[in-house]
């Protein structure tokens, strides 16, 4: 059923009082004026590039997780997203990308679109697991091809210096794949060298990869001295607000991601990371030697969280929805345009969510 709504839309950058019709997709688009006081303010739902999972679901337990994590999420303006996988056998990735397929197939009422995958791991480094299993191994195309059959793999998480993955960057983003450099240990020169051969960003960025150093820049180096793009957990405990104004001088298109566990939106406990068993705790989810395995964080703290370190809530939102989306070649998503998906986030005063809608349904 078409819907009209007259409030204050996020368009083209800046809140404009305007009348916006819509049923799945956005119809038509009539600016009344300027920011109108006393009126709603409505953003972009929100495109999530890296979720492990939510509502004690994880994405590696294949079968219906993908479902829940899809419902958990919605719940918090994630209109979209891409599930993430942990470093991992063959065989249970391969369970993984199965129990995917009906939701990447088919949305239901209210679950978040599942628009492919992140592959994060098993092609990574052995000094810089971060909270990843230890099933390090090379990356091939067939492997990658059988996978990418399955459900569409997005982006890909790469260690460029082990084994030949420089080799492969090509080849990958002729299978629209796109690269992102993370889980490394590689120099400055192995950093600029892959961006040169073709990756495009940095998997959660400072988080295990080499760091920056004057006489040794590492990856972190090279990621703020030439990346266009990189992710970063804005929890406030992954990244020091100023490492995250550091990164936000130096690369023009960062933009935030959850990292969202089987933690996020359940009480505090014990929870499955892939073949890991995390603890939920003081809004952390860590290892039992005290390493950070991800986060409980949504996108709607996302944005709050930003908002409180110094950004515009404009600058915020094109962080968590319009980068995201461009970044991964998604053009009908992640701002408020006509045929876009009328993905919409209604927000009260204090930034939390009065309703949101998914391709035009109310949540």
């Amino acid at each position: 059923m078409k819907k009209i709504i007259q409030a204050n839309f996020l368009i083209e950058g800046t809140f404009k009082h305007a009348e916006v019709s819509f049923g799945e997709r956005i119809e038509q688009i009539r600016i009344l004026g300027p920011k109108k006081s006393g009126l709603p303010l409505i953003i972009p739902g929100f495109i999530d590039l890296h979720v492990h999972g939510g509502g004690g679901a994880d994405i590696m337990e294949g079968s219906s997780a993908a479902q829940t994590v899809a419902r958990t999420h919605l719940k918090h303006g994630t209109t979209s997203f891409l599930a993430t996988t942990m470093t991992a056998p063959h065989e249970d990735l391969k369970n993984a990308f199965e129990g995917m397929k009906a939701s990447y197939q088919k949305k239901n009422k209210n679950e978040a679109r599942l628009l492919g995958v992140h592959l994060e791991g098993p092609f990574i480094s052995k000094d810089k697991l971060g909270a990843q299993p230890d099933h390090v191994r090379e990356a091939t195309l067939n492997e990658i091809k059988e996978l990418n059959s399955i459900v569409p793999i997005k982006t890909l998480t790469l260690a460029p210096e082990v084994f030949e993955h420089m080799q492969l960057i090509a080849e990958l983003n002729r299978l629209n794949v796109m690269v992102q450099i993370g889980h490394s240990n590689g120099t400055y020169e192995e950093g600029t060298k892959a961006l040169e051969l073709g990756a495009k960003s940095f998997t959660h960025l400072f988080n295990a990869m080499s760091t920056f150093h004057h006489r040794a820049p590492g990856m972190v180096g090279a990621a703020l001295a030439h990346a266009d793009h990189a992710e970063l957990i804005p929890d406030l405990l992954h990244v020091h607000p100023g490492a995250i104004k550091t990164a936000l001088r130096c690369i023009p298109h960062l933009y935030f991601v959850t990292d969202a566990t089987a933690a996020t939106g359940m009480p505090d406990g014990d929870y499955k990371l892939g073949s890991h068993t995390v603890h939920k705790c003081l809004g952390g989810v860590r290892l039992k030697d005290g390493t950070l395995a991800g986060s409980s964080l949504t996108m709607d703290q996302a944005l709050r969280n930003l908002v409180s370190i110094g950004l515009t809530l404009e600058e915020a939102s094109r962080r968590l929805s319009q980068i995201p989306a461009e970044l991964i070649h998604i053009n009908d998503r992640g701002e408020i345009k006509v045929e876009a998906y009328a993905d919409l986030l209604v927000l009260n005063d204090d930034l939390s969510l009065k309703e949101i809608y998914s391709e035009g349904e109310l949540v």
